[in-house]
């Protein structure tokens, strides 16, 4: 028998979520090796998120099955406000099992996704949705230019030749810095960045006043939630590496990708070292030259790497 009645009753108004739903997907499952500064490149990216983003949102954030230390940082965090939805995985989904979860149970209409090691500057919302809100049938936009493969371009660049609004440029429009702070922080070496920025070329599209790079990427993109919709489920059968389905799935069915023009955010990959000042080959003394430099060995201690990882967490 009930006693009493729910307090519930005499609730006449509950809070609505924002238009904007800002989701990250962590996964942190031990603070060593490779993980050993995640926390703090995870810190790093939750508070740059919240400042100057332009725009009001509601924060998600979808644990991976990390580890209890850094699924008690999370806790804290929503408790203090910071993060308005908190989803907590007993095992890691992958990022398709995640990406199933994030991108239909998100409640805002525009998702703004991005990976855990994602670092996030001033505008870099508000700028997007402006791209996003402008082009016709725009699939995603990436909050910052980079080269993207051409084969994921085709639909964007065959609608932007065929509309008589739209404008298209090929050329160097990202300038040396922006390319070699991005392409560094994926681990690539300066010599073949410099080689590769020598034959490398964009499209920049300008279309009723607003211009973006042709191209978008998976690891950070702001995109209608209905659109998204339209590629759920994902099946994925390993945790990573197969996430460039969104890329190809989003370019066949005809729907635009785009990236700001301007650099937004970054990638901090697994470390604060480096992020705000970004090695530029071209300037100070070159670095002492250490054994496990030389390429034999390099390439040997990097397989090493990859087959432990593997062996541990690729299954």
């Amino acid at each position: 028998m009930r006693i009493g009645q729910n307090p519930a009753k005499f609730v006449h108004e509950v809070a609505r979520p924002e238009r904007i739903t800002v989701a990250i997907l962590n996964y942190i499952p031990f603070l060593s090796g490779f993980y050993a500064e995640m926390l703090e490149v995870l810190r790093t990216c939750l508070e740059s998120v919240r400042h100057e983003a332009g725009l009001p949102f509601d924060l998600l954030v979808f644990d991976n099955g990390s580890c209890a230390e850094v699924q008690d940082y999370l806790l804290g965090e929503q408790r203090a406000g910071r993060i308005q939805y908190l989803w907590l995985s007993e095992k890691n989904l992958g990022k398709g099992g995640a990406w199933n979860l994030i991108l239909s149970g998100a409640p805002g209409e525009i998702i703004a996704y991005a990976d855990n090691d994602v670092l996030f500057y001033p505008g870099w919302l508000s700028e997007s949705v402006r791209v996003l809100e402008t082009f016709p049938r725009v699939g995603m936009v990436t909050s910052r230019p980079f080269i993207t493969k051409p084969e994921y371009l085709t639909h964007t660049l065959a609608w932007a030749r065929s509309d008589p609004e739209a404008r298209v440029e090929e050329g160097k429009f990202i300038p040396w810095e922006t390319y070699f702070e991005f392409a560094r922080s994926l681990g690539q070496e300066p010599e073949v960045i410099r080689q590769d920025f020598e034959k490398d070329t964009c499209f920049r599209i300008t279309y009723r006043g607003v211009s973006a790079i042709a191209g978008a990427s998976h690891w950070q993109f702001v995109a209608y939630k209905s659109v998204l919709a339209e590629f759920l489920p994902f099946d994925m059968n390993r945790p990573m590496g197969q996430v460039k389905q969104l890329d190809e799935r989003m370019n066949q069915a005809g729907y635009l990708r785009l990236m700001l023009t301007e650099p937004r955010v970054m990638n901090m990959s697994n470390t604060l070292r480096g992020i705000r000042r970004p090695e530029v080959p071209a300037s100070g003394p070159a670095r002492r030259w250490r054994v496990w430099d030389w390429a034999p060995v390099r390439k040997a201690l990097l397989s090493l790497h990859d087959a432990i990882f593997r062996l541990y967490f690729d299954r």
